[in-house]
């Protein structure tokens, strides 16, 4: 039986052109502020970054679905994969609402805060799917950079280790004594997933792959 292959942690896509350097400086710019308000506070930073980071796989492959009845061609596997990333990260927003029980604040916070990003997407990815994809990349190397830090907060014991919850067991099919420990691995390993996905579609809508989707 094949074990399944790691993933690499430590990518980062050097950005090439305007369009790499926008996305790369948006996602830095992001990247600033929620180290300004969270800090290490990774539970609460998880649930409000996860509702923004569930909003691209639904706006791509809304858009992907419209352009592909448009053109009355097929996606290429596209729009499953997006929406199923949509769903993944879903997952682990309710997840980490669980263990770390946002406050009303929080929640006020999450839909300001994704009212303006899936507006801003959405036409960022009507007029520059490429450069809205490399966003997405960019975010999720700074959220395999955030749940390397988690983790490192765990094992130095300035987050307590609490029981998985049984969300997290049943969707990663975890072991039923599950700590918040494994959780966050498997979330690292789905948001580094999601980088490869996310850089690759740039990429071939940029040309330097086979383009499956343009």
């Amino acid at each position: 039986m094949n074990e399944k292959k790691p993933i690499a942690l430590d990518v980062h896509v050097k950005p090439e052109g305007l369009s790499d350097h926008f996305a790369f400086a948006f996602v830095k710019f992001l990247r600033f502020f929620a180290d300004l308000f969270f800090r290490k506070q990774y539970g609460h930073r998880a649930v409000v970054l996860e509702t923004v980071a569930a909003v691209p796989g639904m706006v791509g492959g809304l858009l992907q679905h419209l352009k592909a009845l448009r053109h009355i061609r097929d996606d290429q596997g596209w729009i499953r994969t997006l929406l199923d990333e949509a769903e993944n990260e879903r997952m682990h927003l309710m997840t980490f609402v669980q263990i770390a029980k946002p406050s009303l604040f929080e929640r006020t916070l999450i839909m300001t805060v994704q009212a303006l990003f899936y507006n801003a997407f959405f036409f960022l990815y009507l007029f520059a799917p490429k450069t809205a994809h490399r966003v997405v990349g960019y975010f999720e190397e700074e959220a395999v950079i955030s749940y390397t830090h988690y983790l490192q907060e765990i094992d130095e014991g300035r987050h307590e280790n609490v029981p998985a919850p049984q969300i997290a067991i049943d969707y990663w099919k975890l072991p039923k004594d599950a700590r918040l420990r494994d959780v966050v691995l498997a979330v690292r390993e789905d948001e580094a997933e999601h980088r490869d996905v996310n850089h690759d579609f740039a990429n071939q809508l940029a040309g330097k792959l086979t383009p499956s989707a343009v």
